[in-house]
């Protein structure tokens, strides 16, 4: 493992630069911006395209052509290429044109066993069926399709493979295709830097099948994305336990906007709960959640993980309809525990500086952010002109520097506001609920309790 990388200060100003810039056509260094000077097509390779032969070898060698060459793109045309694991060089884009579909082989042995995140934790995984690892000015672009096989998800372990998943890059654009996939993580970047989603449509069903999972990267662009996934939507990770903590890589600097959600089985926008290299800076805006079968946003941890959870904002959100409701905030019990846990108060995820604006509901509890350790109480948290309807109100504990107001919200029943230990602005006519426990003491997990970490092992989704 590395030595953890010490964290800088948050600021925005990398994040606004960052943001600027992938709007532009020279954002970066990816291979897209560095005008190609050479271009491979996949048929002259000798791919077939006819959705029965394997044209692995074939696309693979447009790619290792591409690589050589020092820079290049490499087209797909139109034609269902069936393909296992890819691997792309550094300065490479992967051109899938109108029509053109690669679609995942049904057969485990054409991903190879290598080191994937799993769940926060290292483990044995089949590679992706398009993989990346330690290459810079990366791209895929459509507006073809990328479908993984529809059999080969499932939380079996080795970890089944992603259908995208860089890991350890730099400087990459994934944008205008389609990317389909069943029971599994779709998008994957793990310890990458300089991200931009743009454009991407997501289909995923089934448990488990996240539509974007963000792992220990920084400055990244999610935008104008559709996702309709079975799982949530996007996923915010940063490692589980000490192993993540030794690491030291955040997640931070993430900013999401102009997106469309719907999922079926979580949260549209699931922060946590693997969070023990620590989140800071994730901004949400513009954004439509259409259906959220939980919560529309989810920030989530326990006792154990450690590190913190910072600088989480929304503004202009647009929540159609949250069975659940908008907002949860669970830091006390959300995921399994560890095998090697971060003990002692230091195991309390800190978390601060949560601020949500100008948000329309049409939802089941508008806030529940009650689970919070009254050890370390949330520092900051910002409610502010939420209009539409729920059927409960908010409910807060153990939190400093509430702020509350422009809430004007119809349907719910009982009492707007409960709170308890909790200080701040705009807290008046709040009536008093139960007390938050701190829980017990954290220790390692043992047995079934132990999640993603041996070959074999099937761990259960936790619950909402």
């Amino acid at each position: 493992m590395k030595s953890p990388t010490p964290l800088k200060p948050f600021c925005l100003v990398p994040l606004l630069a960052f943001a600027f810039l992938s709007g532009c056509v020279g954002f970066g260094s990816t291979a897209e911006s560095t005008s190609p000077k050479a271009s491979f097509n996949v048929r002259e390779s000798g791919a077939v395209g006819d959705g029965k032969t394997k044209d692995t070898a074939a696309i693979q060698a447009a790619l290792d052509r591409c690589a050589a060459a020092g820079e290049g793109t490499v087209v797909v045309p139109a034609g269902e290429y069936l393909t296992g694991s890819l691997d792309v060089k550094s300065h490479t884009t992967l051109r899938l044109e109108k029509d053109a579909t690669l679609l995942g082989s049904p057969d485990l042995d054409d991903y190879p066993i290598v080191k994937g995140r799993w769940e926060g934790c290292w483990v044995d995984a089949h590679r992706a069926l398009v993989s990346a690892h330690l290459a810079n000015g990366i791209a895929i672009i459509g507006p073809g399709t990328i479908a993984g096989d529809l059999t080969l998800g499932g939380r079996q372990m080795p970890r089944r493979p992603c259908v995208i998943e860089p890991i350890e890059c730099q400087d990459i654009r994934f944008e205008g295709f389609t990317a389909k996939q069943k029971r599994m993580w779709t998008i994957h970047p793990t310890y990458c830097e300089n991200v931009v989603v743009k454009n991407v449509t997501i289909r995923s069903i089934g448990g488990n099948s996240d539509g974007v999972d963000v792992d220990s990267c920084k400055h990244v662009v999610i935008e104008g994305c559709d996702i309709e996934s079975g799982d949530d939507c996007i996923a915010i990770k940063s490692g589980r336990g000490m192993e993540a903590v030794r690491e030291g890589r955040p997640t931070e600097d993430v900013l999401i906007r102009d997106c469309t959600f719907s999922d079926n089985i979580f949260a549209c926008i699931g922060i946590g709960s693997e969070t023990s290299g620590g989140i800071r800076g994730v901004r949400i805006e513009h954004c439509a959640f259409k259906q959220a079968k939980t919560y529309a946003i989810y920030i989530k941890s326990r006792p154990g993980r450690g590190a913190f959870i910072e600088d989480i904002s929304g503004n202009n959100l647009d929540v159609q309809t949250a069975t659940n409701g908008f907002l949860r905030i669970n830091l006390l019990n959300s995921g399994l525990q560890d095998a090697e846990p971060v003990l002692g108060n230091e195991g309390i995820p800190t978390a601060k500086n949560y601020r949500f604006t100008n948000v329309r509901v049409n939802c089941g509890t508008l806030v529940n952010a009650v689970a919070i350790s009254p050890v370390k109480p949330l520092d900051g948290l910002s409610l502010i002109n939420i209009t539409g309807t729920c059927t409960k109100g908010i409910t807060l504990a153990n939190i400093s520097g509430a702020e509350l107001h422009g809430i004007q919200v119809t349907g719910y029943s009982r009492a707007l506001l409960g709170t308890n230990n909790v200080s701040g602005t705009g807290l008046d006519g709040a009536v008093t609920i139960p007390p938050t426990a701190a829980g017990p003491p954290v220790v390692p997990a043992t047995g079934s309790n132990i999640v993603g970490r041996a070959v074999g092992n099937t761990p259960t989704r936790e619950a909402p």
